[in-house]
């Protein structure tokens, strides 16, 4: 006989998934020559809900090395950048309880270019992130009976010993049992 049961468990009620590029300008405190290098680093951020959408605020350092001066001086040039990114839901099931999120980084800031314009810099930089909101949901299964066995396919091996090899083998056993 089988039957259906209802089982509340915690899964993965809702998603979303955001790719952000922007634009961001740097006013340096030397009139730059050119860009020798740039790089984003020590991302961090904080997320909570908001009805149909997940809210990153998150923040990351840009540094700038460059040179200055009729290119006779370097230096690098960091600021921190602030930002807000509001991730839309998708939802599987509407009528969850307890729900936690949980954002995942697909794409760190990343620097994918960097100018000098008017003797400022315009750093244009990537992210990624993926939103999962995790609550409580009802799932629906079908249940059998204890006798119920599942069907499996396969082969019934047969293998013939000799009573030497499993007596040698009980040997072993107790040799290593006793130490």
């Amino acid at each position: 006989m089988k039957y259906l049961r209802h089982i509340v468990t915690k899964a993965v009620v809702a998603k979303g998934k955001k790719r952000t590029e922007s634009c961001e300008t740097l006013r340096p405190p030397n009139t730059p020559s050119s860009i020798l290098g740039c790089w984003v680093i020590n991302h961090t951020y904080q997320s909570k809900k908001h009805g149909k959408f997940v809210e990153v605020t998150g923040k990351f350092d840009i540094n700038v090395w460059y040179a200055h001066h009729d290119h006779s001086k370097t230096s690098v040039f960091t600021e921190t950048v602030n930002y807000k990114d509001r991730i839309k839901l998708s939802f599987r099931d509407k009528d969850s309880t307890g729900e936690e999120v949980h954002v995942r980084v697909i794409q760190q800031p990343n620097c994918t270019e960097a100018i000098i314009v008017n003797g400022q810099f315009q750093v244009t930089v990537e992210r990624e992130l993926l939103a999962e909101v995790v609550g409580e949901t009802t799932v629906c299964i079908q249940v059998y009976d204890e006798d119920f066995e599942e069907e499996w396919s396969y082969e019934d091996e047969s293998s013939s010993s000799s009573s030497s090899s499993s007596s040698s083998s009980s040997e072993d056993f107790h040799d290593s049992s006793s130490l």
